[in-house]
This record gives C-alpha cells, structure tokens and sequence, in this order.
C-alpha cells in the first residue's frame, strides 16, 4: 500500500488519505449508532450513562482519525511528522492554558454523569438553583425551575447539589383542636375547607395535591389535625405565612382563645420508600 502511494501524485494521495479519513470517520459513526440501537431506548440512569460513554468515546476517535490524517497529508507535502506533533502538542498545551473552563466543564460534567451524583428527572438545588433535572451535558446542568424556565448551569460551578428524593418538599401544618367535641370538629372541618384554597390560590407552588391526614393525640394528650403539602423546595413561603395567617383568623373565630402558637409549620424532605416485594 505505501509503494502504491508513492507512485501517485501528491494531490492524489492527499485525496486517498483524507478518504481514508472520511470512511473510518463514517464507521465510527456507524458503530456509535448501532450501539445506540442496541441499548434501545430505554432510560434508566445505566443506559444514559453509556449513551454518554459512547458518544464520548465516538467523539475522541473522529478527533483522533482526521488529526493522524492530516499529519500524514503534510508529511506527504515535505513536512515532518515530528514537527507536526511537537506544534500540535505546543498548540494544544496554549489552547489548554485559555480553555481551562471548558476542560474543568468536561471533567466535573463526566464526574456528575458516572458518579451518581445527579440523575436526569430528579429535583435538585445547584447553586441556589432549584428544578427538575433536564440533561446533563459535557458544559452545563440544565434545570428546569418552578416557573418552567431552563436554567443553564456551568459543570465548573456545580459545588454543592441538594437532592429531593421523592420530588418535592414536605410542610407539614399541625393544627391543635381545643375545646369540647363540637369545636374540635368545627375547626376540623374548617381546616379542611380551607386547604384546597391553597391550590386555588397557588398552583405554581404544589408539586402534588394537598392532603388531609387525620386527627391525632400526643401521649400528653394534645389532639391536633395533620395536613401535608407537597411543594416546590424554594416556594413553601405561602404556607408558613398566608395560609396560616388565614387559619388562625378561622380559628379564633370558633375560639377567641386560640392561641397562634397552637398552629405549626415545618418543612421536611421526604425519603423514598424501599421498594416492596410482591408474592
């Protein structure tokens, strides 16, 4: 094959070389998408990892083939290929020096990607940034907020990353019920009625519809009403103040006795439940 070469002219084996280039490009490209085709189109975090892998892989062996071809180009038209790697070695060495962001950006993107750091689909805080996980590329983390905006975070940035497991943040509203039984139910029952308001007046803040959870008794004997709200991790605020202002003002209307301390708010990450095993 190289006495075939030599016995061409120079455009000639130019052309064969950057041909050559162009098949083994094209192969690669076709191995990259059989692969793809064999993971299917299935989602899971492996699957995703080791589309990412591919295309990776594919990307450095393309680079790879067309900078051996043109090397071998200019070795055909009388220059070295010692020279031609020690510049490009020098070249690459500067471009490194003024792209360090964007080699931080491919590395911390390849740590989150492998690590299981993050995982597209899940809700996380980054940066003070909170949303639904929609890709993670080699440069940046893209979240998609509470008011459906995408949000574009550099991987060099990422320090800390706070998970949500099951998606939402969890605030619990304890309501204390005093006084005879006819009360108690009557602030129940107004406790009730008022919680679907909360979703009526800010949807953009429920993950999940609001729920009532039941009446229940301290071992010092406090009865109070549970109701769990399912909410966006930095958009709980409407509870903690609206709502609850609005339920004691309900509440001291049944009993002007009732006290603001009686009515909690707390806020919580709900864990996911291990999974069970059906027989």
């Amino acid at each position: 094959m190289p006495d075939i070469l030599a016995e061409m002219p120079l455009v000639a084996r130019a052309l064969s070389i950057l041909g050559a280039a162009v098949i083994a490009h094209v192969s690669v490209r076709v191995i990259r998408l059989a692969g793809v085709w064999l993971v299917g189109s299935k989602t899971t975090a492996r699957v995703r990892k080791l589309r990412t892998a591919i295309s990776l892989v594919t990307s450095v062996l393309v680079f790879i083939v067309y900078f051996l071809a043109l090397g071998y180009i200019l070795q055909e038209m009388g220059v070295s290929l010692t020279a031609y790697l020690a510049s490009a070695s020098v070249i690459g060495l500067a471009v490194g020096f003024g792209s360090q962001g964007v080699v931080q950006d491919a590395v911390t993107g390849l740590t989150l990607i492998f690590s299981n750091l993050v995982d597209v689909g899940e809700v996380v805080n980054i940066g003070g940034q909170t949303g639904i996980v929609r890709s993670i590329g080699m440069r940046f983390v893209v979240l998609e907020n509470a008011l459906g905006l995408r949000v574009s975070i550099p991987n060099r940035t990422v320090t800390n990353v706070i998970a949500y497991p099951r998606g939402y943040l969890r605030s619990i509203v304890d309501v204390t019920l005093i006084g005879e039984e006819s009360e108690r139910k009557a602030m129940a029952e107004t406790v009730e009625k008022l919680v679907p308001t909360v979703e009526e007046q800010y949807p953009g803040i429920m993950r999940l519809a609001p729920s009532v959870e039941g009446r229940f008794t301290t071992s010092a004997g406090r009865e109070y009403l549970r109701v769990k709200f399912r909410v966006w991790p930095d958009r709980a605020e409407p509870i903690n103040q609206s709502f609850r202002q609005e339920l004691l003002h309900a509440l001291k209307q049944i009993d002007p006795a009732y006290a603001d301390w009686m009515v909690s708010v707390y806020f919580e990450v709900e864990k996911r439940r291990p999974p069970t095993t059906r027989r």
